[in-house]
């Protein structure tokens, strides 16, 4: 090896080429880094389609078995299908496809295209009524900036025309992708007949409504061909406003009449409307703004922000517009917060080099540091990896390790020159003694990180970019340590420096005297680590799980929730009362709201509410944390006072969206039956103080009043069932007449009973239909009215109905706690089930243990690969043996750091704790190098194990310090804090095992004794 090719030597030879690679390095960085995308969170594929389908005029349970369950059976030969979740309303079904976590890139597209062709496939297996499928496979979709627009003295009809010319000038913006606008009012003309009098000039209402169809409808009129040219024949008389309506002329026998006679008409808008937008209380539109893929959203944001500065000044006086949501201005704020605390851990790396090293030795590792960076920034721009939470994290969390081997490097060419040797040869012996243990070690360490990198979940894919960065920063950092290092070193350390071998200070005596102790007393040493391991483990037991924490964002989102069977007025008065209590809250700085439905996904990780007329979410913001906790405690508090409906306050979370924390899923058959099940398990929660809000996602019936027909009666009376159907459906509902033709806006022309008809129980028992001869017909004459109930809406997995029992913690107990506390309970309640019932726990404890299965498949290849990489440089079964058994040792740090500190062992914490293994074993290989090196040079085994170990204390102790300390700056935040605190808990026990337990333990694998022994007087072999 030593005669062979030496990279060190080679940039020694080629300085000026070396120099120059250096200098393109920094400049190619510097302008990866400008140029890269900035986002807030790491974008991750919602592997999420939704289906939906309708079958107007069937119950909830006809909707299902007609609909819903056809496209959930046929959804189950998808083979990358992971479950399917239905949510079945009276004529209309949602169905959620959820694909497998593994399916990534254009699979995912491609996956949407076969759910399309499949539904095509059975949509001749519907029923003759059946209104056609909808597909929606834009779930993800973010629209991270969000305006709203209010307006005094402006109809929605003038104030939507204004924002769509907003939408427009946005739409040109080169990054902008998907624009839309929520809360518009669509116009509508209401017709409104009133039964009494149609029945007493003996009309059918039917035959009028046709007659105004065609009228209005365009017909074509034909040419005249004069042999010369054409000419167009058009006919008028088509309906341009409400007025025109009003006064269309029928006839009824010989009578003649106006439509104004037999009918209200009015121009209004959409009632009740399917959705409402308000902003502080004020109605108005929202304008949400997506961009394209792929883009810089601080650049997109600054061009944006620009063009509604220039909106804000043209706007007309009456209308306002307001900022709702800015991810731009949030993501600036977070990636200059996650630059401070780099910056913050670069010095305090830099500090560690000076301050160990000295001035010279300190720069050249501190140079190494902006090299490591750039091209790392290079190889991430090139990949696509934007700078966001995790990768900035990532680097930070590498700073501490990548300068370990410079200062290795820089270490090993001090000792050399110490001894006297040349510069050149000195900085090239690097590559010579430690060069490969060095790339096995640093590969080592790499592979701790691969349970990130080949993690198949979604939060797996959220975490990724981990990997990556880490795994690239480490490679580059062995390739700075052998290439431009030397030559560093070569430039800045002196050509002689002072050998000081024994010169060893009270620090290094001590560890001398408790080094030789721990290989004296060897066994002691093992019992006494194996004890404080198995302390450990017990004390892993009192350290909280989590899956994700709360985002420290300052939003509250107050997801509000009436009874299934709520009419969307009575949602949208709960709301008004809640914005009326709202508005005198000093904590609110302002809110928007949405009424029912949910608000649009301004970030990825938003759990998008299932539109329906009984919900509503309010988005609130506050100035600090402090007065979002605050605030979050009042509403809960409101809540009780507000027994008709749940305001429920939660936070953005960070990583995959869960909602309640603790959920458990009863499914089964009957829906009498499992309703009874999920009630009493409801019970069963609520007997944990710890447990509030605790709701079921569907529960009570809905009233329904049936017409039940004499059909005999009806034929005789010239009628049929769907004469009855559509009268009804118009009286309460409002059927179609025509449309009036506003520009390019269609406004639907509906007839319905009045209001004192369509409102009231009275008016169906009153209600008369005439015949064909135009008979007024009571409807006692041929029906008779019941009284019953059915399902507002039901909830399936994987076509089994599922009633989903969820529950918020009102102390600080993580939600697997309160799980793993609540379990015998539920254990028992489940005995008691029936045969074809089961309950399954949901929430963040399953999304919890969804992510970390796909951790432990890949654990098995992590260890293959370490166990291979350590083979491949020991060469030897038992010092294999040795430098593996101090991987797991870490855990005694870890657990000593997070229960003082009261942090929680949450996922990302847990990959911190995976990558110890490998900077764990790293330190090992190399200790362990060294001594073999030792013993080949002629060393006792005693004398090599502790010369090595006296030798490679300095350079451990001192990565260690650096990547322990480069953690404090994101030990502060909520996300960060835990790994951190795990990772310097275990970096530094670790590094206290590999300089004194493994050296005890490789005394006793090898039954090495105390030279005055006399046992180890002779040479000893090489291993």
């Amino acid at each position: 090896m030593k005669k062979g090719f030496n990279l060190s030597d080679w940039a020694l030879n080629h300085r000026s080429f070396v120099w120059f690679l250096m200098i393109v390095s920094l400049a190619a960085g510097a302008f990866a880094y400008a140029s890269m995308g900035r986002e807030e969170d790491p974008s991750f594929t919602i592997k999420t389609m939704v289906v939906s389908a309708a079958l107007p005029g069937a119950t909830a349970e006809e909707t299902v078995t007609q609909v819903t369950d056809r496209i959930e059976k046929k959804l189950q030969e998808l083979d990358t299908l992971d479950t399917t979740r239905s949510v079945t309303y009276p004529g209309q079904t949602v169905v959620y496809v959820d694909l497998l976590p593994e399916v990534r890139g254009p699979a995912v597209e491609a996956n949407w295209l076969k759910v399309r062709n499949m539904m095509s496939d059975i949509r001749g297996d519907m029923p003759e009524e059946f209104g056609g499928f909808f597909f929606n496979d834009d779930f993800g979709d973010v629209y991270g900036s969000i305006y709203a627009f209010t307006a005094d003295g402006f109809s929605p009809r003038e104030l939507e025309q204004r924002v769509e010319e907003v939408r427009s000038a946005v739409l040109q913006l080169d990054a902008a992708g998907k624009v839309e606008l929520l809360g518009v009012r669509d116009p509508v003309v209401h017709v409104e007949f009133s039964t009494a009098r149609l029945a007493a000039l003996g009309l059918d209402k039917q035959t009028v409504m046709d007659t105004l169809a065609a009228q209005n409808a365009i017909v074509p009129s034909g040419f005249i061909h004069t042999g010369e040219e054409q000419i167009l024949v058009r006919v008028t008389g088509q309906f341009t406003s409400a007025e025109d309506l009003a006064y269309a002329p029928l006839r009824a026998g010989k009578t003649f009449f106006t439509l104004a006679d037999v009918a209200d008409v009015t121009a209004g808008y959409e009632d009740p409307p399917s959705s409402l937008f308000r902003f502080n209380g004020d109605e108005g539109i929202a304008l949400i703004i997506g961009m394209r893929e792929g883009e810089n959203i601080l650049d997109f944001g600054e061009d944006l922000h620009g063009l509604m500065d220039r909106v804000a000044e043209e706007l007309p006086v009456g209308i306002e517009m307001h900022k709702v949501a800015d991810q731009p201005h949030v993501v600036e704020e977070s990636i200059n917060h996650f630059v401070k605390a780099l910056v913050e851990a670069v010095v305090i790396v830099l500090a560690v080099s000076f301050v160990s090293l000295g001035l010279r030795a300190g720069l050249v590792v501190s140079l190494s540091i902006p090299l490591v960076l750039a091209i790392t920034f290079v190889i991430l721009d090139a990949m696509g990896i934007t700078l966001q939470r995790i990768s900035l994290g990532a680097l930070i969390i590498a700073l501490g390790l990548l300068v370990d081997d410079a200062m290795i490097a820089i270490e090993t060419m001090i000792s050399r020159l110490e001894l006297g040797e040349s510069l050149g040869k000195a900085a090239s012996y690097a590559w010579t003694s430690i060069a490969f243990p060095m790339l096995t070690g640093t590969l080592v360490t790499v592979a701790g990180f691969i349970p990130i990198g080949l993690n198949a979940s979604q939060a797996g894919e959220y975490t990724r970019s981990l990997f990556y960065v880490i795994a690239i920063s480490l490679v580059i950092s062995w390739v700075v340590a052998v290439l431009f290092a030397p030559v560093l070193g070569a430039t800045f350390l002196p050509r002689k420096m002072k050998h000081e071998e024994h010169k060893a200070g009270r620090i290094r005596r001590t560890f001398h005297v408790v080094l030789r102790g721990a290989m004296r007393f060897k066994w002691l040493t093992i019992v006494l680590t194996v004890a404080a391991f198995g302390v450990s483990i017990v004390g892993l037991q009192k350290v909280e799980q989590q899956f994700f924490p709360t985002s420290d964002r300052n939003e509250i989102m107050v997801d509000v929730t009436l009874r299934q069977n709520a009419d969307f007025d009575a949602t949208n008065a709960e709301i008004k009362v809640f914005e009326a209590w709202l508005a005198e809250q000093p904590e609110a700085q302002y809110w928007s709201t949405y009424v029912g439905r949910g608000a649009p996904r301004f970030l990825l990780t938003l759990d998008a509410l299932t539109a329906t007329p009984n919900i509503g979410q309010i988005i609130l913001m506050t100035e600090t944390n402090e007065a979002r906790d605050r605030l979050r405690d009042k509403i809960a508090a409101f809540d009780k006072t507000r027994p008709a409906a749940e305001y429920f306050p939660k936070f953005v979370e960070m990583g995959p969206p869960v909602g309640k924390p603790v959920q458990y899923r009863v499914a089964g058959p009957d829906y009498e039956t499992l309703r009874d099940h999920a009630r009493d398990l409801a019970a069963t929660l609520s007997e944990d103080p710890r447990l509030t809000a605790i709701s079921l996602d569907w529960n009570e019936p809905a009233r329904v009043v049936r017409v039940v027909l004499d059909q005999a009666r009806l034929r005789q009376l010239g009628l049929t069932q769907q004469d009855v159907g559509q009268a009804l459906y118009s009286l309460f509902e409002g059927a179609p007449i025509t449309d009036l033709r506003s520009g390019t806006k269609l406004i639907s022309v509906l007839a319905r009973g009045v209001e004192a008809d369509r409102t009231t129980l009275e008016a169906l028992e009153n209600l008369q239909l005439g015949n064909a001869q135009g008979t007024p017909i009571p409807l006692s004459a041929f029906a008779r009215l019941e009284w019953t109930t059915e399902q507002p809406v039901i909830h399936q997995e994987d076509r089994v109905p599922t009633i989903t029992v969820k529950a918020a913690i009102t102390n600080g107990d993580q939600p697997a706690t309160v799980v793993a506390d609540l379990a015998p309970a539920i254990d028992a309640f489940a005995a008691d089930l029936p045969a074809a019932y089961s309950v399954e726990v949901g929430g963040s404890v399953e999304s919890s243990a969804e992510s970390q299965e796909p951790i432990a498949a890949v654990v098995p290849i992590m260890v293959l690969i370490m166990l291979t990489l350590v083979m491949v440089q020991m060469q030897s079964f038992r010092l294999m043996f040795v430098v593996l058994a101090v991987a797991p040792l870490g855990m005694i740090g870890v657990v000593a750091a997070l229960l003082p500190a009261g942090a929680p062992l949450g996922f990302v914490a847990i990959l911190g704790v995976l990558a110890l293994i490998g900077i764990l074993i790293r330190n090992s290989i190399i200790l362990f190098q060294e001594v073999k090196d030792l013993l080949d040079r002629g060393r006792t085994r005693w004398e090599a194990v502790f010369e090595a170990s006296d030798s490679r204390a300095r350079p451990i102790l001192l990565t260690a310090a650096a990547a322990s300390l480069a953690l404090i700056p994101i030990s502060r935040q909520v996300f960060w804090g835990p790994m951190a605190y795990a990772m310097m808990g275990g970096i530094i026990a670790g590094t206290l095992i590999t300089l004194l337990f493994a050296p005890a333990l490789y005394c006793a694998v090898f039954g090495v004794k105390r030279p005055e022994a006399g046992d180890d007087t002779t040479k000893a072999r090489a291993t």
